[in-house]
């Protein structure tokens, strides 16, 4: 493995690679920044500028496009509550509220931090294990993503505050939203009401930006113009503190991050989403989550990150795309002439880890840029409302027209972002609604799947050990709260207080009620 790194190092580590390196990560960055773009948008349309390139040097301009809209969709999501990536809705629960409070430095610092440490775990764990990765995921058929499925819906407990029965009643929301458009076991229309728009299905993009963009501004207005934050540079900088709270839950999103990333189609969506739940679980801090926790950023974000790298491995060692983003570059590597699969790293040695150490060398140049720069992001918060407010609306009703170039999908962020309005007045947790959209479609194709490899019947779940032990994992994800609230609960347990069982931790509604400051903490915390 050091032999192959060293040989790839080697070509990433040419004057043109690293030029191009540097323009597809700035590229990404900024393409993350725009609400309705993402990755995947920016690679299709930059794709046609590198057929004149090298196939090495045009993949590794399109790879750093691909991790920089990561971080990217990170700074909206914390500033101004718009991901600009749906892989990026995690981190909006937690990192928004952190910047109400006067830590957005601190956030978007321990995101890059978390980013750069999951890549380079992960990329490392690429280059050793991804013909076995990838070998492993062979045995990942209709029956184990489904087991994956419902481990993914297993998660929502973690989204439901203090009442699960609201957040599975979103996640069910969000599962018949999912079922509008085309049936994929008949291919007949459902609930599209003679529309031609919704055959495609309600898009989710669309929604995530009226949920929380539109959703939230509508709701500042009605609560009250809020003052801007007036955080001293030195509140903005992440403390020492913060990064004892944020190692571990680097450390469990990028694990989970790596290994949902070699499945084909989980995506780093899923990732981020589980790896929150998880982090939400294990935490001494739960009581912070929803209200500005820094594990809830740096878990989301690690796993983000480390998903978006392991997608690699189906990607390259397979020829099967490991999310939209990566199925653009399985056709890219097709236009430049190279066959992805087995046997790519013994005849492209030099074109697949070349593009593996450029990893290291984007993921590199994205901390350096971001870091240093993050209070500096931070002080966008300046910004008076009332010209704040006008510019999130804006981007996010000309990024939606953008997608499609459809006044379709403006009215689609209009209605949602009323529901999302509705849904804060209401303390109606967000999180399941866009988990039950996001694992909607991918349930129901491994649901069919499984079922017609049956005959009718799910016994292949049980005959598979995979999904056995998937299932029984995500039993014990569901009912786990449950019953380590009534062990809290019995005489004598030695839990701190008493059990939590008020209404639902809002996501991203209104701003948390002034705490003291902390040493090291915020000097001036935003009251309402």
């Amino acid at each position: 493995m050091i032999d192959n790194l060293m040989m790839g190092l080697g070509t990433a580590l040419s004057p043109e690679n690293l030029l191009w390196c540097f323009v597809g990560v700035l590229a990404g960055t900024v393409i993350g920044l725009l609400p309705g773009l993402g990755s995947s948008t920016g690679v299709a349309v930059l794709l046609p500028l590198t057929l004149g390139f090298e196939p090495v040097t045009a993949l590794i301009m399109l790879a750093g496009i691909y991790y920089g809209s990561q971080y990217g969709g990170t700074i909206t999501s914390v500033l101004i509550s718009t991901p600009g990536e749906a892989s990026s809705v995690a981190t909006t629960f937690d990192g928004y509220q952190m910047a109400r409070r006067g830590r957005a430095g601190a956030a978007l610092s321990i995101a890059a931090i978390g980013s750069f440490v999951a890549a380079i775990a992960s990329l490392l764990l690429l280059s050793a294990l991804a013909p076995a990765f990838a070998r492993f995921a062979l045995n990942f058929g209709p029956a184990e993503n489904l087991a994956v499925m419902v481990l993914g819906l297993a998660t929502i407990v973690g989204f439901s505050g203090g009442s699960q029965l609201r957040g599975v009643a979103m996640a069910g929301v969000g599962l018949l939203l999912a079922t509008v458009g085309i049936d994929s076991a008949t291919a007949e229309s459902r609930f599209t009401f003679g529309s031609t728009d919704l055959l495609g299905g309600i898009p989710f993009v669309e929604v995530m930006i009226g949920l929380f963009a539109v959703g939230e501004v509508m709701y500042q207005l009605r609560v009250g113009e809020a003052v801007p934050i007036r955080a001293k540079f030195r509140d903005l900088v992440i403390t020492r503190d913060e990064l004892k709270r944020s190692g571990a839950p680097i450390v469990r999103g990028s694990a989970i991050g790596f290994v949902l990333g070699c499945l084909p189609g989980a995506g780093s969506t899923l990732a981020s989403f589980m790896a929150y739940g998880v982090e939400k679980r294990v935490s001494r801090h739960r009581d912070e989550f929803g209200k500005g926790a820094i594990e809830g950023v740096a878990a989301p974000e690690s796993a983000n990150n480390s998903a978006a790298n392991a997608n690699f491995i189906p990607t390259l060692a397979l020829g099967i795309p490991g999310g939209a983003t990566t199925a653009i570059l399985l056709g890219a590597l097709i236009v430049y002439g190279v066959q992805p699969g087995p046997l790519m790293f013994e005849e492209q040695p030099e074109l697949v880890w070349g593009l593996l150490a450029s990893f290291f060398i984007g993921n590199l140049i994205l901390l350096v840029l971001n870091l240093p720069l993050a209070p500096l992001f931070a002080q966008m918060l300046r910004i008076p409302y009332a010209y704040l407010y006008p510019l999130i609306i804006c981007t996010s009703f000309v990024g939606a027209y953008s997608i499609d170039n459809s006044l379709y999908s403006v009215w689609i962020v209009f209605v949602f972002g009323v529901v999302g309005y509705l849904m804060k007045l209401l303390d109606l947790p967000i999180a399941p609604l866009v988990l039950g959209l996001v694992l909607g479609p991918l349930f129901e194709k491994a649901l069919v799947q499984t079922s017609a490899l049956g005959d009718g019947s799910f016994i292949l779940v049980a005959q598979s050990p995979i999904a056995v032990g998937t299932l029984a994992l995500a039993i014990v994800l569901a009912a786990g709260p449950a019953l380590l609230t009534r062990l809290r609960r019995r005489p004598g347990s030695t839990a701190d207080g008493p059990p939590t069982d008020g209404g639902p931790v809002p996501t991203t509604g209104a701003p948390a009620p002034a705490e003291p400051t902390a040493p090291g903490g915020a000097a001036d915390r935003e009251e309402r």
